[in-house]
């Protein structure tokens, strides 16, 4: 929403309140934040898109510093913002590291596609230079997930505790625990909104539209997405659960997404309870 260094990613609201509201884009607003928060203000990162749709409804089509300093504090005002405390220097690295894992193995798919489709033999060799770089710095990167996983003993738990579950792997666990550190601390309405999994009613009148998922944080979402899809072969539990679904007519894009919805469940009650996966208790 805002550029690093401008006027309104610096205080969204009056220094003097001691609160400041800075609207989220591209990252930059993790430097914002880390540097009211060092000065001793309350910070709360806001979604951009949301607080954009409120400056329309405003009618604030002009977009300057101080018309986003205005519109951001008015957002927070209205919407009941509360300051959040930001992750610590280890739970930023964890994510971090989390993140570029995600960015290697894109690249991998990426440059396995390209490999299939090259016909000339120097291409080729080019394409296979950089793939075994990449799988090598994928090496490196899992490595240093694993030091940082083990230098926290909460971590190494909650790691055994979502990893017990059938379908659901490290890549997966390291995903909630960097990006949904939320998990277990809330119920599964909320829980299932934060990963993007809860399904929008849409009604009016006698009409009824199709429920939709939407927003939340698209990483961890499809992390889940992936896990379902494992879960739902291997995962006695969540087979079966897909399985009623298809049987009942369901799409089977919405019986994933659902089984999806219900592996986030699991996981979010083994971590509240802090009890590994128990088949008779799923």
């Amino acid at each position: 929403m805002t550029r690093p260094g401008s006027r309104s990613s610096r205080c969204a609201g009056r220094a003097d309140a001691g609160a400041c509201g800075a609207g989220g884009d591209r990252g930059y607003e993790t430097l914002a934040a880390a540097a009211l928060s060092a000065a001793g203000l309350a910070v709360a990162v806001v979604n951009p898109a949301q607080v954009r749709s409120f400056a329309d409804a405003l009618g604030k089509r002009a977009k300057t510093d101080p018309i986003d300093a205005e519109v951001i504090a008015r957002f927070a005002a209205a919407s009941g913002v509360r300051p959040k405390p930001l992750p610590d220097e280890q739970s930023r690295l964890l994510a971090d590291l989390v993140t570029r894992r995600r960015q290697i193995m894109a690249m991998i798919v990426a440059e396995e596609a390209r490999l299939k489709r090259a016909a000339n033999r120097q291409l080729k060799k080019s394409i296979g230079r950089l793939l075994a770089a990449l799988r090598r710095e994928l090496e490196t990167l899992d490595a240093d997930l694993d030091k940082q996983i083990r230098s926290s003993p909460a971590w190494r738990i909650k790691e055994q505790l979502l990893s017990s579950v059938p379908g659901v792997g490290k890549g997966i666990s390291r995903t909630l625990i960097a990006e949904l550190p939320e998990i277990g601390s809330l119920d599964r309405r909320q829980i299932a909104s934060l990963a993007g999994l809860a399904p929008f009613t849409r009604q009016s009148g006698k009409w009824r539209g199709k429920s939709f998922i939407s927003g939340g944080r698209a990483s961890v979402r499809a992390a889940l997405f992936m896990g379902a899809l494992v879960a739902s072969r291997h995962n006695p539990v969540l087979k079966a659960f897909r399985d009623k679904l298809v049987a009942q007519g369901k799409p089977r894009i919405v019986a994933i997404v659902a089984t999806a919805r219900k592996l986030l469940t699991i996981l979010n009650a083994i971590i509240r309870e802090n009890q590994p996966w128990r088949q008779q208790n799923a």
